[in-house]
């Protein structure tokens, strides 16, 4: 039985993509790039901010930093809310905790704007943790974010599980020795999650509640 069940937070627990491409949009038109369709930035949600704009501007990690300081100009005042709960997933979370589950946030933004998040969308009382990365862009990969998270909810690896959208998700429980679920419902692909090794795969809030209460 999974004890511990860490959860995403961008593209797992909401669907974040309004608030962070209109960010990045907002960031990269700075530099004199714009930004035709916002799909064309989608690879942003879920990796650390600064590895992302790395890879757009193609500049060292210190000048990534001063991007992701345009990004959170817009992201502080309206970003951060732009985004909304997926379908399924609050009564999931739910059903957790009321199972007596060790429900933690376990994700790659800054832990300052998680918490804000769970408690705007009411979230926070399912959570006995909320995991994320320093606003200096520290603790951003995802085995030090999943480390920290056991670390501060009391879990064990052999019993956690991480629930999560994207390869860095199955990269970083790989790393951090517990076990992963991918999932569908977010941004991505059952190509990418089968190629990083998940676990599981599964396609729907349902399904997941089905694995982990078993």
């Amino acid at each position: 039985m999974f004890r511990t069940v860490l959860f995403d937070l961008d593209g797992t627990v909401v669907d974040s993509g309004p608030g962070i491409t209109n960010s990045v949009i907002y960031a990269l038109k700075k530099y004199g790039r714009e930004v035709k369709d916002p799909s064309e930035v989608y690879y942003f949600i879920g990796p650390p901010l600064h590895e992302s704009f790395q890879r757009a501007l193609g500049c060292s990690r210190e000048e990534a930093m001063e991007a992701v300081a345009l990004y959170r100009e817009y992201y502080n005042d309206r970003g951060i809310y732009e985004c909304l709960v997926y379908p399924g997933v609050e009564a999931l979370i739910k059903s957790l905790y009321e199972a007596g589950r060790n429900v933690v946030l376990a994700t790659s933004k800054p832990e300052f704007y998680a918490k804000q998040i769970l408690e705007h969308f009411h979230l926070s009382r399912y959570f006995t943790a909320a995991a994320g990365a320093n606003m200096d862009g520290t603790r951003t990969k995802k085995a030090e974010v999943i480390r920290y998270a056991l670390e501060m909810c009391g879990g064990e690896a052999g019993s956690a599980i991480i629930i999560g959208d994207r390869e860095h998700d199955i990269l970083g429980a790989r790393a951090a020795g517990i076990k992963s679920c991918g999932i569908l419902w977010g941004y991505g692909s059952r190509r990418e999650l089968t190629a990083a090794g998940a676990d599981y795969i599964l396609e729907k809030p349902e399904e997941v509640r089905e694995l982990l209460m078993q």
